[in-house]
């Protein structure tokens, strides 16, 4: 991890990378493989990587449930999980930290990012799990594949941009620029030459794995005049899913077919945000790359552009993301909990009073400073990790009250609401599964400050996305309409604004795992919580010990 200078957009600025590239390189596995990766630190600042392995840093280990039915152990190493201060201390300048992931069982798509501060703007880059030697892909082995990283690009340093937003308590400053393959695109001033091309041959298919690296914001991606075959999402195969665009919050993988059977010419592919809150500031720009075809032939003055769904479009975004299925085949099957504990928690946009004598600015709505909760309490980090607290028996770093309901019952979504709903409670609690319970967790939007879909990522599991809806959730009535066949496997899911979704996993990995909003702003204001899945009776059913070179805080 090293600064190295990139121009973007006219102008020239240090950036934090790995290995000098951004985004930076591609892990390639396969199913069953052990990668070692080797951390060094080089930069002026701590970081920590987060590799969205399912059940990451396995010494043994199954990513699904019906895995478990065949006798693989389990995994028990959070270790090196990445959450600052969640899982880990960060590695400090000049320290190294060394890292084992086995991918037992994903296959497809995945990245790996930073995980302190906002460094994950630029530390970034995604890893390619292919199937295990002797296997086949579920669907026609493609001709080619392509990496296709969205990504957020600042003019000012991301840091700066950050503690900014930390110092007024206001909204961060909107990116200036999306990327593709970091990349602006053409419609972005000094770009153009830069501007990532995609040259297919007539007939062959193409596998785009896709990543949506951005901060702050969900995406609609769309290549003129073709369309996309889902065939995975998150490192889990799904049913064949054919869009003229598809959608991608920030955590989010997919695996798409493109079949290049279109006239030979030049198109453009492009992204941009979907944005829902009414009032919230977002970047309305769109970047662009192209596809161009390699025969000869007379091409289009310009490429040809696509027609993406505009900014507000929920019943677009939700239409593509209600579509995914999983494959629940026999070589795939699907083990969705049935008998299960649930859970429901609230995630709002809140505000803190504000309080002179800290002498911090507040720009927030009525001379607050911005916030976010889960179940009306706002994470705080702690100054130890806590899953050294957790092993170590440290007392007083965590508290274990996370409610299993909302603490304050009102109507979730209504239009208006008193302004001392608004306040949360700062706090470090988490939420403690014994080993092997089977959960359901409702996670209920709401409307305070201002409605927006949150992603939602669950470090350490999988989970099935079992249903989702509009407005307040009803325990009697919306789980009769759950999907309990063929329900998309994911690691992140997006809550529709003012609205919920259902979310079901077996909690069998021993460990203490973050689970937070992937919009970085409301991340850093508190939108999070800690499970902590306790050991099972069975010595394999516990964490494994600490490597010898686990950072310290």
């Amino acid at each position: 991890v090293k600064e190295a200078s990139y121009t973007r957009l006219c102008k020239s600025k240090k950036i934090l990378t790995v290995n000098g590239k951004f985004p930076g390189p591609t892990l390639y596995a396969y199913k069953g493989d052990t990668i070692i990766v080797n951390v060094h630190n080089r930069a002026n600042q701590n970081i920590t990587i987060h590799w969205y392995v399912a059940l990451t840093f396995l010494e043994f280990g199954v990513r699904n449930p019906s895995n478990f039915r065949h006798g693989v152990k389990l995994p028990r190493y959070p270790w090196s999980d990445g959450p600052e201060y969640v899982t880990q201390c960060p590695i400090q300048p000049g320290h190294s930290f060394r890292q084992k992931v086995i991918f037992s069982s994903e296959e497809g798509t995945l990245w790996w990012h930073a995980h302190s501060d906002w460094s994950r703007a630029t530390v970034h880059g995604a890893i390619v799990v292919y199937p295990k030697n002797g296997t086949a892909y579920p669907f026609p082995k493609p001709d080619a594949e392509v990496p296709i990283i969205l990504g957020e690009w600042w003019k000012k340093d991301a840091d700066e941009v950050l503690q900014l937003m930390l110092a007024t308590g206001g909204d961060p400053n909107i990116s200036d620029a999306f990327t593709i393959n970091g990349q602006p695109g053409d419609f972005y001033p000094c770009s153009k030459a830069g501007t990532f091309k995609l040259n297919v041959d007539h007939g062959k298919t193409y596998l785009l794995r896709m990543v949506n690296a951005d901060m702050n914001e969900i995406m609609f991606y769309k290549i003129a005049k073709h369309k996309l075959t889902v065939v995975g999402a998150d490192a889990s195969y799904t049913k064949p899913l054919k869009s003229k665009y598809v959608v991608l919050s920030p955590g989010q993988t997919l695996d798409c077919l493109l079949h290049a059977n279109s006239r030979p010419d030049s198109y453009y592919m492009a992204a941009r945000a979907y944005s829902s809150g009414i009032g919230v500031p977002f970047d309305n720009t769109t970047t662009t790359a192209i596809l161009q075809y390699n025969l000869n032939y007379d091409p289009s003055s310009l490429p040809i552009r696509p027609s993406l769904p505009y900014y507000n479009d929920t019943t677009s975004a939700f239409r593509f993301i209600g579509q995914l299925k999983s494959l629940n085949s026999d070589d795939y099957p699907d083990s969705v909990p049935l008998n299960v504990t649930r859970m429901v928690t609230t995630i709002s946009v809140n505000t803190f009073p504000c309080v002179s004598a800290t002498n911090a600015s507040c720009e927030g709505p009525n001379v607050t400073r911005l916030a976010a909760s889960m179940n009306n309490i706002s994470f705080a980090n702690p100054d130890i990790a806590i899953l050294q607290a957790y092993y170590k028996h440290i007392k007083g770093a965590y508290g274990t009250n996370f409610p299993s309901y909302p603490p304050l019952v009102f109507n979730f979504t209504a239009d208006y609401m008193p302004l001392e709903l608004e306040v949360p409670r700062l706090g470090t609690e988490v939420k403690v599964l014994k080993y092997n319970t089977s959960m359901e967790v409702v996670i209920q939007g709401t409307n305070l400050l201002a409605g927006i879909d949150h992603p939602m990522h669950l470090h350490g599991n999988s989970f099935y996305v079992v249903g989702y809806g509009f407005g307040n959730f009803d325990e009697k009535k919306d789980p009769l309409a759950y999907n309990l066949k063929d329900p998309p496997l994911r690691n992140t899911a997006a809550v529709p604004k003012n609205g919920w979704i259902a979310i079901r996993f077996r909690a069998n990995n021993p460990g203490v795992w973050f689970m937070h909003c992937h919009l970085e702003r409301h991340l850093t204001w508190g939108m999070d919580t800690v499970f902590i899945v306790k050991n099972g009776e069975c010595p394999d059913e516990s964490i494994l010990p600490p490597p010898p070179d686990m950072p310290e805080c």
